[in-house]
């Protein structure tokens, strides 16, 4: 086998060195899984109700009504906010930048559960809000270079809650 270790990637060519892109960008979505099923759910609206109610924005059997929630804030955060019993894989202890025992900011690779379905959150890199320099390659912890400030989203957050999302267009009906 001929692969290559991560840090021996060549240095031209692309080298992120901040996570803060465009308000909604990096392709944010969910990886839904359950018995050899498999799919892609875009989070391209406000609010994303999850469970068996077909008024949600993701019908999955089997879950409660309204089983979780996620909500694309003005910080460009994807949040996550468990109303049924599932798994998450967050600590409720450590120090969020949303807290709450049931709820969890989401990174690339956030993992929870709906009753039996398995949903994976994940977005580009580039625009994921995490570490900033690609990760370890550019330190760890202490020694982890400062990104640049986060930019100010409130007016491109304004005018995406301003159009319409599907449970408006529910509503309306």
């Amino acid at each position: 086998m001929n692969a290559r270790h991560i840090d021996d990637r060549p240095d031209e060519g692309y080298t992120p060195t901040t996570t803060h892109a465009e308000f909604g960008a990096g392709n944010p979505r969910l990886r839904v899984s359950r018995d050899g099923l498999r799919s892609e759910f875009a989070l391209d609206v406000d609010v994303a109700r999850i469970g068996s109610s077909p008024d949600n924005e993701l019908t999955l059997d089997g879950a409660d009504a309204v089983h979780a929630t996620i909500t694309h804030d003005d910080r460009d955060e994807y949040v996550l906010e468990m109303h049924g019993a599932g798994e998450m894989n967050t600590n409720p202890d450590a120090e969020a930048t949303h807290p709450g025992e049931r709820t969890q900011t989401l990174r690339t690779g956030a993992r929870f559960t709906v009753g039996d379905w398995e949903l994976v959150f994940a977005r580009e890199e580039f625009a994921d809000h995490g570490r900033p320099y690609g990760g370890r390659k550019g330190g760890e912890y202490s020694d982890q270079p400062l990104q640049p400030e986060r930019p100010d989203y409130s007016d491109e957050a304004a005018v995406e809650s301003d159009a319409p999302t599907h449970a408006d267009s529910a509503e309306e009906q």
